[in-house]
């Protein structure tokens, strides 16, 4: 994954692009992906990695480091085409592509946001509903209430909202640095997992919903906006060389996507590794519900405090970026200005529908996962489509190495998608 080949930098400047990250300057930059990374280890997440790790071990680790390697070339082309053109992912859909087209993608699009939607809402009410005893549809009016609290801290300057989301991201690894502290794995058994491949008529179910709380679509649209703030501020500078600082806030974003991205898989890795230890080791069924429980005979009490805090943690902070993406992705295709509070009160229905009905939440968020797996390619396909055309990314667009890439990942996401319609249209779910 290479820059491709733009003006060539002149000598006195080309000192310039790397030591600054001693100056601190890097950390103006820092933000944007770990805000999309959130969605790499929401209550999705959760479920599927856990079901993962209780069902079959640490056999599909494997599948978490193939997928974060793919979310990282990913969310650094969605970066790349925001800064290149000064424009989301769903605003360069509306000027390049035909209206039929552009309807298709919104649709999709618009479903993968309800599917995240649902997913993270009900993961933020069950946090609330194992740390305070109370029923989950009263967990859910609270958890609607403090995202809104949490979107409106924008109001005080989207770097704020920015410095929130990473102070949840942060506070998620620290629950579960706690928790592998507490399980002591099998160190040899994780290493085997993550580096041989190991899959089954069994597993596929599970690998694909691995993949699809991995690589989200919603925040393949969300990245290109969430760079928009710097680029913007880059744009209102007098610096004599605007395409330097162009060439600077890529280099810095490539950084932030390696830092934000490798964390998420860790995060990620480390619910496998737990659930692996602590329910399939010991032959324990794994469910949301039993699961706060069933940590304390297992392990000391505060290992399922410390598990729900981050199950809680994480539907926060990924239902607040999950509203911000579908504000992105409804505001782009359609060209209208959307409050992203209404935005929030309209994808709630779905999430108390199902509460109220009292469905499986282990199974919803499962199911949530898949269908955010067969979304990922009406994302994805245009994303490379643009980034590789020079006449919508002129200098920064795609090198032949990158569009490589770009082609080999999107054709083993299809792929897996048609080999679980293959097994589910086969009876073997």
């Amino acid at each position: 994954m290479s820059l491709s080949a733009g003006p060539e930098i002149p000598r006195k400047f080309r000192f310039k692009l790397f030591p600054t990250l001693k100056r601190g300057e890097m950390w103006r930059y820092f933000g944007p992906a770990f805000v999309a990374s959130v969605a790499y280890i929401d209550p999705g997440n959760f479920a599927s990695n856990f079901e993962g790790g209780a069902r079959f071990g640490y056999t599909l680790l494997w599948v978490l480091l193939w997928s974060n390697a793919m979310a990282i070339l990913i969310q650094y082309l969605s970066a790349k085409l925001g800064i290149a053109t000064g424009k989301t992912l769903p605003q360069n859909c509306r000027a390049y592509f035909s209206p039929r087209i552009n309807f298709g993608l919104w649709v999709a699009a618009e479903l993968a946001a309800l599917a995240t939607d649902l997913a993270e809402f009900l993961g933020a009410a069950l946090g609330f509903y194992l740390l305070l005893h109370i029923p989950l549809f009263p967990a859910a009016l609270i958890t609607a209430v403090v995202v809104f609290l949490m979107l409106a801290v924008e109001l005080y300057g989207f770097r704020r909202l920015e410095q929130l989301i990473m102070v949840f991201v942060f506070a998620i690894a620290t629950c579960y640095a706690f928790e592998m502290f507490l399980v002591r794995p099998d160190w040899s058994a994780v290493a085997h997992g993550v580096i041989v491949p190991k899959i089954n008529s069994e597993s596929i179910y599970v690998a694909v919903s691995m993949l699809g709380a991995t690589v989200m679509p919603h925040v393949i649209y969300l990245h290109s906006a969430l760079v928009q703030h710097r680029v913007k501020e880059d744009a209102a500078s007098d610096h004599p060389e605007k395409w330097l600082l162009t060439m600077r806030h890529l280099r810095y974003e490539l950084w932030d996507v390696l830092a934000a991205m490798n964390g998420a898989w860790l995060i990620n890795s480390a619910m496998i590794v737990m659930a692996a230890a602590v329910f399939y080791n010991k032959g324990v069924n794994f469910t949301f519900d039993e699961a706060h429980l069933t940590l304390h005979p297992l392990l000391p009490a505060v290992s399922g405090t410390a598990f729900a805090l981050a199950l809680l943690f994480s539907g926060l902070s990924s239902s607040t970026v999950g509203t911000m993406a579908g504000q992105v992705i409804i505001e782009g295709f359609l060209d209208i200005k959307f409050s992203v509070f209404l935005r929030r009160l309209l994808t709630i229905i779905p999430a108390l529908i199902v509460i109220a009905l009292r469905l499986d939440a282990l199974k919803i968020l499962l199911l949530s996962q898949v269908v955010l797996s067969f979304a990922i390619p009406f994302a994805l396909v245009p994303l490379v489509l643009l980034t590789r055309s020079k006449a919508v990314m002129s200098d920064l667009v795609n090198s032949p190495r990158t569009n490589y890439m770009a082609y080999t990942v999107t054709a083993i996401i299809v792929g897996l998608n048609l080999l679980l319609v293959y097994r589910m249209v086969g009876g073997q779910f």
